[in-house]
C-alpha cells in the first residue's frame, strides 16, 4: 500500500522555548494526518456514519524541526482492525530524508448515531489496504 502523505511547516506559534516544534504540535499533526487520510480515502457515507477517537499514542522523537524547516508526513495502516480498533503508523521525514518523529497510534471507531463503539466493518477498512 502507498502511504498517504502531507507536508507540514511550523508557524511561530508551533515553536517552543527550545526553538523547535513543541511535542504537543507533533500530537496535533498526527491527528491532522489521521483525519486527512480518513477524509481522502473513506467512502463519504462512512465519514457521515462514523467518527474516530484516539486511544493511544506511542511517539518516538529522533530529531527537531525549527521555524522555516518543513517535514513530509506519511501515514498508513499495516494490520486489519481488531474489533473497534486499529493501529496507524505515522512518520515525519525532513528534507534530508531522516525520520524526525515516528508514531504508532491506536484509534477506535464510534457510530455517530448511537455514540457507541462499534466493530470496524470490512467495507470501512478495505479502502485503506488498496
Amino acid at each position: 500500500m502507498t502511504p498517504f502523505t502531507l507536508p507540514f511547516t511550523p508557524t511561530p506559534a508551533d515553536i517552543d522555548e527550545l526553538g523547535h516544534v513543541n511535542n504537543a504540535v507533533w500530537v496535533r499533526w498526527i491527528q491532522d494526518m489521521a483525519t486527512a487520510h480518513w477524509a481522502a480515502v473513506a467512502d463519504p457515507a462512512h465519514v457521515e456514519a462514523y467518527i474516530w477517537v484516539v486511544t493511544r499514542h506511542e511517539i518516538d522523537y529522533r530529531g527537531n524541526v525549527a521555524l522555516g524547516e518543513s517535514v513530509t508526513a506519511k501515514t498508513w495502516i499495516e494490520k486489519q482492525p481488531r474489533g473497534a480498533t486499529f493501529d496507524r503508523r505515522v512518520e515525519f521525514v525532513n528534507a534530508a530524508g531522516k525520520t524526525i518523529v515516528s508514531a504508532n497510534t491506536t484509534w477506535a471507531m464510534i457510530d455517530r448515531a448511537s455514540g457507541r463503539l462499534c466493530r470496524v466493518p470490512a467495507e470501512v477498512a478495505a479502502p485503506f489496504f488498496l
